[in-house]
């Protein structure tokens, strides 16, 4: 018996009641679980509690969405998109969610009748260090954009939990400490303790001869772990659309074990549960040590395996047949952590499904691609093969099967080219083998991809030329992109406000709609609006630093930016160095007119990474003595912002006014702060090194400090002999600067301090931070020059975001799209889970 019109409507108000999105309700909603889930009342209620019951508030209605979303994924035909990255940098859910739920006006209202601020709310959330960079921040902008383009996907990775380090500066010395993220709970995640999978690591294989007369490989795992899921759902923008982001947790099968406790060997009782447990434990381990290794290959092939194990389990339940997996999912490889999938993928069907080796290998290549982040050699993956064998056994001879046929088969295509051969392995020659995880990708997936037009045009000339050139068919580029909804709408809502003010919302969903802003460039008012908002973040930003470093800094100055990982070849130390030019300047003019100019840094070294950090120290140091010196009356200013996170980045964009992308040409394969910097009215000063090159290309030359040698200047110069000291020799200002900082003048004439990174300048500088030295400080003066011209810097800034919308992650996604997985959106419809049907 169907239920009555009547029955109906009392269902949809009850679900309209719990899941609606007016004040009213969401102030119930927070009371409710403030009581329910908190046990706490109004009087008594931490603002923890309150944030919880705030985020469960908001949780219920992701997951109206969140279900009908799965419910509709599992019983469509359509193909589902696998994301695997070892990181997702999210950032806090909680606001970015008000926004893409279009509730942020009413949430406001609803904590404003409780006595509560809701910014003050949203600063309590504990924000998920998954990431170190721009990998796992990118993972996280497409997980949004897959949902707001309503593309079927789930995110792959680990629950980490610990995530990167929170940083501390102490006497200019980056300290690492403890991000316990979980210490107060995660709102936002649905454990799944119910979906979990056994994972196999070291002990050895049992070959044999089944009855069939066919070969067998049995691997007796000398440990397993259980992968247990942990769903977030990823809502997109003002859609029905919530994917998946499913994060594995490892744990122990049997996590005490009563027999040897019994015996008196209590820490023993609980061993296994601490080694299982120690995989999901942390990002990134230390690996400068074999166990480090070990546990980073360990974790790579933990998540792996439990994602395409989920993913198979998924296809098989609902009807289909292993063979055509691909037509069920396609598996996105994010750099080479997850490239490990290509083998496992490979044991599963051989192994568990008893698939022909051949057609295993063809269903293998059709579900992987493989997107490339890196330039740079050492950042390629390799495993020495004893170490690889001791933890995977039996994928160590499946990756040699894989080889040895692979060679075969370039062999015959290169007529037994030796070179060609040797560099298309997936195994090194010589005594020291190893496995080169960025082959294993290549070979295994039917399409490769760059990440910005240089990037992908450099792959196809140096580290991956070779693949280029036998199969250009699995060539493309998919240049970077960044979600408009965080890094505009969030982070930036007075300008996101007078955007939409001239243009409309459309450009939210379609960013391409920001050209509409072109026509206002060279109004008066506008550009003074334009300012006056850019001024107020300034200050905001301004209030920041005075509480977090105690510098005071004037709004009114250039704010200098550069924030992103210290690495030398992004070129912090470039920067500092014209720094201190400018200072010696002052100091021998100190009637010098200067533009006033803070210079904002802030960044993560690696703990191992010793030159990063004494780079971190020598910002401190000159900031130290720059900005106590009388006779700089402020001029400069130099400020090292601490714990740079997508919470901090938020807050340091909006009030850029330069945009330092730096790095040496050719080193970079894309870079995704230069985007958001620029759709926020940061003007760039570059070199022509990843993402900057379309930028440049699309704000027009005019609008871009462009410096620096080309990637082929930079090439030419390595081959003739660069040798960095000569550039040293030849400019005053360089050698002073250098000269300071060895002589201690900027550590209390402790000369030693800097020695090792004055010595990889003088002598090393494989970055040439000295050959652009000049080129450098010359464009900087261009960049003082504009700003003195208000309505021209203004012009400048807007058309810098008008012609952004290139870099909406939504446009990369779509690229993904239809181009290497042929998917498109599947609109999901809200439907009443109570209603009973007969």
């Amino acid at each position: 018996m169907k239920s009555s019109t009547k029955d109906t409507e009392s269902i949809l108000t009850r679900e309209e009641t719990r899941t609606g999105l007016g004040p009213e309700t969401l102030k119930r909603a927070i009371l409710n679980h403030l009581f329910y889930n908190q046990g706490k009342f109004p009087e008594i209620a931490t603002r923890n509690d309150y944030y919880m019951a705030m985020s469960f508030a908001v949780r219920d209605r992701l997951l109206q969405r969140w279900v009908a979303s799965v419910k509709k994924y599992l019983n469509a035909d359509q193909k589902i998109v696998s994301y695997l990255s070892a990181e997702y940098l999210l950032g806090p859910h909680l606001a970015n969610n008000l926004i893409n739920l279009g509730i942020y006006e009413n949430m406001e209202k609803a904590s404003n009748s409780l006595g509560m601020n809701l910014d003050w709310l949203i600063a309590k959330e504990q924000e998920p260090g998954l990431g170190n960079g721009g990998l796992g921040r990118l993972a996280a902008c497409y997980m949004d954009s897959l949902a707001t383009l309503e593309i079927p996907a789930i995110g792959y990775g680990i629950r980490y939990q610990f995530g990167i380090f929170e940083q501390d500066i102490k006497d200019g010395w980056q300290i690492e400490d403890t991000d316990n993220w979980l210490r107060r709970g995660n709102p936002w995640e649905i454990a799944k303790r119910e979906l979990g999978y056994d994972v196999k690591l070291g002990g050895y294989v049992q070959h044999y001869t089944d009855i069939n007369g066919k070969f067998k490989a049995n691997w007796i795992p000398g440990m397993i772990v259980k992968g247990i899921a942990y769903d977030t759902p990823i809502l997109g923008y003002r859609v029905n659309t919530c994917n998946t982001l499913r994060l594995w947790k490892s744990e122990a099968p049997k996590s005490f074990d009563f027999q040897t406790f019994n015996q008196g060997l209590y820490s023993g009782a609980v061993s296994d549960k601490t080694v299982c447990e120690n995989i999901s434990k942390v990002l990134y381990p230390n690996d400068e040590q074999r166990e480090g290794k070990i546990l980073r290959l360990q974790q790579q092939y933990f998540f792996v395996s439990c994602s395409l194990q989920d993913m198979i389990a998924i296809h098989l339940s609902q009807g289909g047949k292993i063979e055509r997996f691909y037509d069920k999912f396609v598996v996105q490889l994010n750099d080479t952590h997850p490239a490990i999938g290509v083998a496992e993928m490979m044991r599963l069907l051989v192994d568990v499904y008893e698939v022909e080796w051949d057609l295993a290998w063809d269903i293998t290549k059709k579900s992987f691609a493989y997107t490339n982040h890196t330039l740079l050699p050492e950042a390629l993956e390799t495993w020495d093969q004893d170490l690889f064998q001791s933890v995977l056994p039996r994928h160590l001879e499946i990756i040699q099967e894989i080889n040895r046929r692979f060679l075969d088969e370039v062999t015959i295509r290169t007529y037994g080219d030796q070179d060609l051969i040797s560099s298309l392995s997936i195994i090194s020659d010589g005594p020291w083998k190893k496995i080169r995880m960025a082959n294993l990708a290549c070979a295994g997936s039917f399409a490769i991809n760059g990440v910005a037009a240089l990037h992908s045009e450099l792959l196809k000339k140096t580290v991956l030329k070779d693949w280029y050139q036998l199969w250009p068919e699995k060539f493309s580029n998919k240049t970077n992109g960044v979600t408009p909804r965080r890094w505009m709408v969030l982070s930036n809502p007075k300008l996101s406000s007078l955007i939409s003010s001239k243009i409309g919302e459309g450009w939210i969903k379609n960013l391409d709609e920001l050209t509409g802003l072109e026509q206002y460039a060279d109004d008066p008012s506008f550009q003074q609006e334009w300012m006056v908002v850019k001024h107020e973040m300034k200050k905001d930003l301004a209030k920041r630093i005075l509480q977090r470093t105690k510098i005071k800094v004037d709004p009114s100055s250039i704010f200098d930016v550069h924030v992103k990982r210290i690495h030398e070849y992004k070129r912090q130390h470039l920067n500092i160095l014209h720094v201190i030019a400018l200072y010696n300047r002052i100091k021998q003019n100190p009637d010098a007119e200067v533009v006033p100019r803070t210079f904002i840094f802030a960044g993560k070294a690696a703990p191992g990474y010793h030159l990063a950090k004494l780079m971190i120290k020598l910002i401190t140091s000159v900031a130290d003595v720059v900005n106590q010196d009388p006779i700089v009356k402020d001029r400069i200013k130099v400020v090292f912002y601490p714990n740079y996170n997508v919470t901090n980045a938020q807050r340091i964009y909006p009030a850029a006014d330069v945009s330092e992308q730096i790095s040496t040409a050719g080193k970079e394969a894309s870079g995704t702060g230069n985007m958001k910097l620029s759709m926020n009215g940061a003007l760039t000063i570059g070199t022509l090194d990843g993402a900057n090159v379309e930028i440049r290309d699309c704000v027009g030359a005019e609008n871009f400090f462009l410096f620096g040698l080309t990637e082929e200047e930079v090439q030419q110069k390595k081959s003739e002999g660069y040798n960095p000291f000569d550039y040293y020799m030849a400019n005053p200002e360089l050698k002073l600067a250098i000269d300071q900082i060895n002589s201690g003048y900027f550590s209390h004439m402790n000369g030693s301090v800097f020695k090792d990174l004055i010595n990889s300048l003088l002598y090393h500088d494989q970055y040439l931070v000295l050959a652009d030295f000049e080129s450098y400080v010359a464009e900087q003066e261009r960049v003082a020059e504009a700003y003195k011209d208000k309505q021209r810097w203004a012009k400048m800034s807007i058309l810098n975001a008008a012609r952004m919308g290139k870099f909406s992650s939504d446009r990369s996604i779509k690229d993904y799209c239809d181009d290497i997985w042929k998917v498109g959106p599947s609109p999901v419809e809200l439907v009443d889970f109570h209603q009973k049907t007969q």
